[in-house]
């Protein structure tokens, strides 16, 4: 099943995490719906680390903003460092729509986890989402009612690709939507968000993502393979166990891809990791965030501000005191004022027991694909 593929009188960088939209950026890209903008429902939960922890934070960094930073130095300073708005698009709405109904569908018992009750779901996430982010609302003011019934029966055919690929009926996730992080020795904070954890009867850890967007051809399957990568790393970190699985959910063509990484290759990763970090603190204090022309350009909200478009930089911001900040400016803890991350299921997967040398992982119709391409981690 294993497969090889792969600082002084400036503001610091301010991670806040997995942003809103289908899927996060480290995935295939903009196309399939990157997010550019704090989660609605994701805002303000409290990290999950120590005070004595926190207090040896120099600074943070999620797979999204990391993302950000090896596709466009540029884009991690106006994302990060300007927090510059971006507007959502409905692709990143549906996306994010998607991945509620979805966390919604396991809270209902196994036998009602039907074709037909993720449908029903469609509508009051959608209000819901609406009525904690009134600008994804705004999306369709000037469309007619058919607009939105439109968008709404596609993120219903999302959906039910779901169901192609996987039985949820036959899955009890341990954890879903959890903020899972850890402070490295160097310092460096890593976070984000987890789609869904799976826990076998065996004890092996699945980790899985969903992306509402097509599959990705192999030069960007190292991208959506990059974000998984992060998370097994912050939980071989913070539970001593090298997760048996990444599992990428490709909603949109109804396609699995797994992967299985080891140890030696997260530690890789780390250092990959602490070298990427090292490279961001140079550009802050230098204040120099180049721009990097891609096709990825197409989905990017700042082509006006963008030289490579001709447009220019607003100036540098000049540090703020930040209460609660560590050394980089970073802050200590995430705002209070909301329940921790996760929702804590049964811990196993139902129907579990398989035959000797498979995972135990079960509740996907049919085997899913084989990562493609080589290790992209690895140094050149």
């Amino acid at each position: 099943m294993t497969v090889e593929t792969s600082p002084t009188g400036v503001p610091a960088p301010r991670d806040t995490g997995p942003q809103s939209g289908a899927d996060r950026s480290d995935g295939a890209g903009a196309g399939d719906g990157g997010r550019g903008s704090e989660h609605p429902l994701r805002r303000h939960r409290t990290s999950t680390l120590s005070a004595t922890e926190l207090a040896d934070v120099r600074g943070s960094l999620s797979p999204s903003r990391a993302a950000d930073f090896k596709t466009c130095p540029l884009l991690y300073r106006y994302r990060t460092i300007d927090r510059l708005p971006e507007v959502p698009t409905t692709d990143q709405v549906r996306g994010t729509l998607v991945h509620a109904v979805l966390e919604k569908l396991y809270e209902l018992p196994a036998e009602q986890r039907t074709p037909a009750a993720a449908l029903a779901l469609l509508q009051p996430e959608w209000q819901r989402l609406a009525e904690a982010e009134p600008a994804t609302a705004e999306l369709f003011a000037g469309d007619a009612a058919s607009g939105l019934e439109a968008w709404l029966a596609s993120a219903g055919e999302l959906l039910d690709g779901y169901f192609t690929v996987e039985d949820p009926q036959r899955l009890e996730p341990a954890e879903r939507e959890s903020l899972i992080e850890v402070v490295l020795d160097t310092g460096l904070r890593l976070r984000g968000f987890v789609d869904r954890l799976d826990v076998s009867p065996a004890g092996d850890i699945r980790v899985v993502d969903y992306k509402t967007g097509g599959s990705p051809r192999e030069a960007f399957e190292a991208r959506a393979l990059f974000q998984l990568k992060f998370y097994a790393l912050v939980l071989w970190r913070t539970r001593g166990v090298v997760p048996r699985s990444l599992r990428l959910l490709y909603l949109k063509d109804r396609e699995a891809c797994d992967y299985s990484p080891d140890a030696d290759e997260l530690a890789r990763f780390e250092r990959n990791l602490g070298a990427l970090w090292a490279a961001i603190e140079r550009a802050t204090a230098a204040r120099e965030f180049p721009a990097k022309r891609s096709r990825l350009c197409d989905w990017c909200s700042h082509q006006a501000r963008c030289p490579e478009f001709g447009g220019t930089p607003p100036p540098f911001p000049e540090p703020a005191a930040e209460p609660g900040a560590g050394a980089t400016g970073m802050p200590a803890t995430d705002p209070a004022g909301a329940p921790a991350a996760g929702s804590a299921g049964s811990g196993v997967l139902a129907d579990g027991a398989t035959a000797a040398g498979t995972v135990g992982f079960v509740g996907e119709p049919a085997s899913a694909s084989p990562s493609r391409g080589g290790d992209a981690d690895r140094p050149a």
